[in-house]
């Protein structure tokens, strides 16, 4: 009697659990609704690119005479002449030179930052954390002028500048990058570190482990989910960055990517076909690291969402 009623029921807790389940599942009309809003707005923000895509492959001449509502005249040659007359290869040379070391410092600077706030209490703690996010709260258009005169004044030697300042050097760049995506790369790592064991660092004072060895070989290590989503945002970020690129670089010869889409531009007129085959250019590279680190990065923004 004992057997038959162990094989009872757990069939019958089966049974109940796929009832419930098939119950939660069933489409009302507000689970209707909400689909149907979320297929509305999912097109909305992906009609732009597919729009871009499909005229990237038509040609400019066949637009002119039957409109871009049109079906007709594909061709593969915007992408050559975008890629040719945008010089895209000395250009995506020149995002690799930006985009690499201000990445690299930008989570070296935060991860020093994040282990002093998340390890050690003193009372200015919390304002440290908001002095570094005070940049992502201002608007970069309300920095320009400040910086602009400040980047203009400090001199750098020729081998780094030609133009002897900071002004139309990679290095200023960078250090532009660097400044403003510090705080928000500070803010997610010292939420991230305050949330590993003190039984850690406290065992590794016992076996006498200094501040930056528990910091080298203690916290980064354990960091790397993070810094990995994080690396990720950020090169997407900083690729794309457009502002700062056209007012402190003032040499075409030393654009970034997203800047040299300019140089598809008419005197007169735009042939926004071949602008649309340049900008999917463009976007190849951070859409790549994207699907090549997705697992690293969808498993660094949720590490800890359930922690106690």
């Amino acid at each position: 009697m004992s057997t038959a009623s162990t094989e009872v029921t757990p069939r019958s807790t089966g049974a109940a659990h796929h009832a419930a389940a098939g119950r939660k599942r069933r489409m009302t009309p507000q689970r209707v609704a909400l689909h149907a809003f979320l297929a509305v707005m999912a097109l909305g923000w992906l009609f732009p690119l597919l729009w871009a895509v499909f005229n990237s492959f038509r040609d400019y001449a066949y637009t002119a005479e039957h409109g871009y509502a049109s079906f007709g005249g594909f061709t593969l040659a915007n992408y050559s002449n975008a890629w040719e007359r945008g010089n895209f290869t000395h250009h995506f040379v020149n995002s690799v030179l930006i985009t690499g070391p201000a990445v690299l410092l930008t989570l070296f600077l935060s991860a020093c930052v994040a282990f002093v706030l998340a390890r050690f209490s003193f009372k200015l703690n919390l304002t440290l954390l908001g002095v570094f996010l005070a940049a992502n709260l201002l608007p970069p258009q309300s920095l320009l002028i400040p910086i602009y005169r400040i980047f203009r004044l400090v001199p750098l030697p020729m081998w780094m500048s030609d133009s002897g300042t900071m002004l139309n050097s990679y290095w200023g760049l960078i250090l532009v990058n660097t400044a403003i995506q510090t705080g928000f790369c500070t803010f997610v790592l010292s939420n991230y570190m305050k949330t590993l064991p003190h039984e850690l660092y406290e065992s590794a004072e016992v076996d006498g482990a200094s501040v930056v060895r528990q910091f080298w070989q203690l916290t980064l290590p354990l960091c790397r989910p993070p810094l990995a989503a994080l690396a990720t945002l950020q090169v997407t970020w900083i690729y794309n960055e457009f502002f700062w690129a056209t007012v402190l670089l003032q040499s075409g010869d030393k654009f970034p990517i997203t800047s040299s889409l300019n140089n598809l531009k008419g005197q007169f007129f735009v042939d926004y076909n071949l602008l649309s085959a340049g900008s999917v250019l463009v976007a190849l590279p951070p859409i790549i690291i994207f699907f090549v680190l997705q697992k690293q990065f969808v498993s660094g923004l949720t590490l800890g969402a359930t922690k106690g």
